[in-house]
Parts: structure tokens; sequence; C-alpha cells
């Protein structure tokens, strides 16, 4: 009788080494007509990318609170199908925060996928902002402990970045770029901001670096910053592609229904990307993830890890996937 064959997830990686595989587009919106036909893009198009229910930029002033109910209800509402809806709060130091985060973690906790909290300082501040959101959690009941995102635009959250993509309650970090640059007080020009002088200016280029390169040195997902050109379908597409190709994102923010499927696409690896990892690891399974010869070159579980990372990268961005290959490899697939 043949042997089971094991799982990439069991076989290649540590308990909780792999991180959690999320979406490669965070699409942003906040005014109610907005945040309503995101929900039908994403039931059309599938959970290939999350929806981030903005109260920051979406709150009119002194209807935070009043907002934050809005989400929830949007949150718990048929029109989130697949479970991957968050939502963005204030800062930390806002005098809404804590009474935002109560009435999205008592209305809508047993749905939401994440919590967004933007511009901390600090690595203090990213502390104190889970210690609210755990508390809050633990007072209302709802037995799941939300995962927490952070927004890195501010001199003191970058230069305790590592310690930040370290803390257990962080699950992304995002790159905010045009505080960032208005951070710097006009030291950065402003065609930093855009689409193609984001990638050459050295002060945006080492924070994005640092930032990806904490989040991967601490299993985290880091998520590149926006591109204002939103009806630029291929300078959206650009700058996707080389915030996934070169400074090593795993997800990008959209601003508008029009970037969501030029970021999907970017993100998504090639087909022939697709094939080579799928021959390997179903060459690599049969042989029970002993090294391999494949094409006259040696494998072994180094490069089945990355090989099935590019083959989850395929799943999460719908990318075709043989019948045979899927129930093996992800119908099937552990928790």
């Amino acid at each position: 009788m043949a042997s089971p064959k094991i799982h990439p997830r069991e076989a290649l990686f540590d308990a909780g080494e792999s991180p959690a595989a999320l979406p490669v587009c965070d699409h942003y919106a906040g005014v109610e007509v907005r945040m309503r036909k995101s929900l039908e893009l994403q039931a059309e198009l599938g959970p290939v990318f999350d929806i981030t229910l903005d109260g920051e930029d979406g709150a009119p002033i002194g209807g935070e609170v009043e907002h934050a109910h809005l989400i929830a209800e949007l949150v718990m509402s048929p029109l989130n199908r697949f479970g991957r809806v968050g939502a963005r709060v204030h800062p930390v130091d806002h005098p809404a925060f804590a009474q935002e985060v109560e009435a999205l973690i008592r209305r809508a906790g047993t749905r939401l996928a994440y919590l967004m909290v933007p511009k901390p300082r600090s690595f203090e501040q990213v502390n104190l902002a889970c210690d609210e959101i755990d508390h809050l959690i633990r007072v209302h009941g709802q037995g799941r402990r939300v995962p927490v995102h952070f927004l890195i635009e501010t001199h003191g959250a970058l230069r305790e970045v590592q310690q930040i993509a370290a803390h257990p309650r962080v699950e992304s970090l995002s790159f905010g770029l045009m505080d960032f640059v208005s951070a710097h007080r006009g030291a950065i020009p402003s065609n930093a901001m855009s689409a193609k002088g984001q990638f050459t200016h050295p002060l945006v280029l080492r924070a994005k670096l640092e930032i990806a390169a904490a989040c991967h040195a601490y299993g985290k997902t880091p998520s590149h910053s926006v591109v204002t050109e939103f009806s630029d379908r291929s300078a959206v597409q650009e700058a996707a592609g080389k915030a996934c190709r070169e400074l090593g994102y795993t997800r990008m923010w959209s601003i508008h229904p029009n970037q969501v499927r030029p970021i999907v696409d970017a993100f998504a690896p090639t087909t022939a990307e697709v094939d080579l990892a799928i021959e390997i690891l179903t060459a690599a399974q049969a042989g029970d993830w002993a090294p391999i010869r494949h094409r006259d070159t040696l494998h072994d579980r180094a490069s089945y890890r990355y090989f099935w990372q590019v083959l989850e990268r395929a799943q999460r961005t719908g990318q075709p996937i043989p019948a045979e290959v899927r129930a093996a490899f992800f119908d099937a697939q552990l928790d």
C-alpha cells in the first residue's frame, strides 16, 4: 500500500513558520457608495483582493464613531461574501480611537479580517494600540484575536520598524508614501510621490526596503504604497511589478477600482513560473520531499519552499491551476 502523500505545508515548514497568505491587493474605500461598490466588485472578482473600509479618511470630523458603526454594518452584511474585509481606524492617540475600535469589535469582531492603524510614531504606540484592541476584544468576548496591520509613515516608526515587525500581534506593515514624503518638510520633491519617482528617490527607496526586509525577517506581509495616477492602468501595473519583483513586496494598496485588476495581474506569477512550480512540487511530493533532479538542476527543500510560495501566489491571484493539482494541494490543504 502506498504511503499517504505529505502536504507541502507539513513537509516544508515548521509549525508557525509560514506567514499568513494575504491577498496581494488591499483596496481602500471610505465613502458609503464606494464602500458598497467595492464589495460588489469583490463579489464579482472573488477574494483576490481585500477591502479596507476607511474610517480615517472616510469619516466626517465629529462623526468617526457613527462611521465605524456603518463599517461594522457592512462587514456583517451579506455583501461581505468572503470574510476579507478590514477597517482602518484613526491613530492610537486620536480621541476617537478607542470608541471606533470598540464599535467595530463589538458589532463586527467575529468577521473583521483585520484592523489597520495609521501613523504610529514608535514601537511604544504600536504596543499601546495592540493592548487597547486586545482589551476591547476581551471585554466584548469575541473569542478571536483580530489581526492588526500598521501603516509606517513617520520617522519614528521607520526607525523602529524591526521591533514593530517582530510584535506578535502584527500581521502586515504598509508603507505610507504621501505622509512619509510630507514629513520631510519639502526636502523630498513632490515627484517622489509619483508612480515613477517613488522608485528612484533614495530616501523613499530606503524606507520601502527597510519595511520589506523587516517584514520578511519576522514572517509578516509587506504592503506597498499607493499610486495616485489611478486612471493610468499601465503606470499602476508597472509600479506593482517593481514592488513585487524588485522590492520584495507581496501586497499593494489600491485606491480606485481601476487599480485592482492591474495590481493582481502584476503580482501573479507567470504561466511558465506556475508550470515549473507544479512540475517540481509534484515530483518532490512523489519522492517524499527528498532531493530531486529536474531539467539537470538539483532541487531540495529550500527550493521546494520557494516553488510552493509561487504556487500559493498563483492560487491567491486566481490563476488557472489544473484540477488535479488544486485537489492535491489546495482542496485538502491543512489549516
